[in-house]
């Protein structure tokens, strides 16, 4: 998990870093929490809702004005090819609010993408530190309907055959609405190709074989910008696949 945070171009950094990043005085409009007092509000959440956080990685971009966690949740029923996972994101100089997204991460790969349905915001302004438990129930509350959705759509793309014309068609659709920029094409067609895991290959020329080839691209894309170009991917896939998530 923290190899994700590198490949996107973040600093990892331990704890202490994200508990003696400084936090900007308020304004009469604006008022910041702490990367550490998210974090343990989320963590506290997660644990009273009866979920364990087994592995997590945090990282700082901006010289600490920005950050992004991410937790691997577990209620003791995983699925053996993918982990459930809470992105944090926060920043101090005013680029985005606070911000959760729920998602998966392939076990084999590191691939991570974010689930559109679940992208909860709160913008920092007075009462965030009162409003923000009840915002992070909201997301971990709808993680037994997420990851029923979340078989189901991964079931029925690796069930779905698809040609190369199909799949070029699928990317150049990505680059139109913004998945993927069109620098990223060359890398998506080399992992829809040849993947360089062997377990996109075993089915063939699957749609899980096409999602994973645009994810592993994502790895080498700003980490800030991944629950949008998941977002974007997902409803994109969907589309194509008609699936009825």
């Amino acid at each position: 998990m923290a190899n994700l945070l590198m490949h996107c171009g973040g600093k990892q950094v331990s704890r202490d870093a994200i508990e003696n990043a400084p936090t900007p005085e308020k304004t009469n409009s604006w008022t910041p929490i702490a990367h550490n007092r998210l974090l343990e509000l989320a963590e506290f959440t997660i644990t009273t809702q009866g979920f364990r956080i087994t592995n997590q990685a945090h990282g700082l971009w901006g010289n600490g004005d920005r950050y992004f966690g991410l937790m691997e949740l577990s209620n003791n029923r995983e699925h053996e090819e993918y982990s459930l996972v809470l992105g944090l994101r926060n920043s101090h100089d005013k680029t985005f609010p606070a911000s959760f997204a729920l998602g998966s991460q392939v076990l084999v790969c590191d691939n991570l993408s974010f689930f559109g349905e679940v992208v909860l915001t709160r913008r920092h302004t007075r009462f965030i530190e009162r409003d923000l438990p009840g915002i992070i129930l909201q997301a971990v509350g709808r993680l037994p309907e997420m990851r029923s959705h979340q078989n189901d759509r991964i079931e029925f793309y690796k069930k779905t055959q698809i040609n190369d014309r199909m799949a070029h068609d699928i990317i150049v659709r990505a680059v139109d609405t913004r998945v993927i920029p069109v620098t990223q094409i060359p890398l998506v067609l080399q992992e829809w190709r040849e993947p360089r895991h062997n377990e996109f290959t075993v089915n063939g020329r699957t749609r899980w074989r096409l999602f994973n080839a645009f994810t592993e691209s994502f790895k080498s894309r700003s980490l800030e910008m991944l629950p949008r170009r998941s977002q974007a991917l997902h409803g994109l896939m969907d589309s194509a696949c008609q699936v009825a998530i």
